[in-house]
């Protein structure tokens, strides 16, 4: 994957990834019958958390709606203490996060879809848009993945980050070890 200098540039001095969830982590659609809400989560996302956690590169979600299906995938993720929810607001969101993880907005990368993510993208230090984002999202990402929400675009942020980080063999090398217990 060839991303532009300038975005990789910035990818190397990314210490937290902020990602919307609704749109980001799934297609956007909502499922919503007498057994409750459900969301479809990509399986390749979670892989893609799994690998951010062999460094240090810290990941939060942050939803401008509350659901109970994302605070249990973000639990089964591991991430269940960084997960926002309900704002609509997300500037509110995003100070508190900058304090939680005492780093520096030109630290944070944020990924999203529609316009209530443009406000946050404008704040921090690199952002994308996934593949199917509004026009307008776009306009304003530093980067489009090639990536649909949904279908892994949050691992093909973290990819770019630690490849830019130069930490991607080694993360992978890690999970080998720690998850599959491969020796290399």
């Amino acid at each position: 994957m060839s991303i532009p200098k300038a975005v990789a540039q910035k990818a190397a001095k990314i210490e937290l990834l902020v990602s919307d969830v609704d749109g980001v982590f799934t297609d956007g659609s909502i499922y919503v019958g007498e057994a409750g809400e459900l969301k479809r989560f990509s399986v390749n996302d979670g892989m893609g958390i799994a690998l951010s956690r062999m460094t240090s590169l810290e990941i939060a979600l942050l939803s401008g709606r509350h659901s109970e299906a994302t605070s249990i995938r973000a639990e089964e993720l591991g991430i269940g203490d960084h997960v926002y929810q309900g704002y609509l607001n997300k500037i509110v969101a995003l100070k508190d996060i900058l304090r939680k993880f005492d780093v520096g907005k030109e630290h944070v990368a944020y990924v999203g879809d529609d316009y209530v993510d443009i406000p946050v993208m404008r704040q921090v230090g690199l952002s994308f848009a996934v593949q199917n984002a509004r026009d307008k999202v776009k306009e304003v990402a530093d980067y489009t993945l090639k990536t649909h929400g949904g279908d892994g675009a949050v691992t093909e942020v973290i990819e770019i980050i630690l490849k830019a980080r130069g930490e991607f063999d080694q993360a992978l090398e890690e999970m080998e070890r720690k998850v599959y217990m491969v020796d290399k």
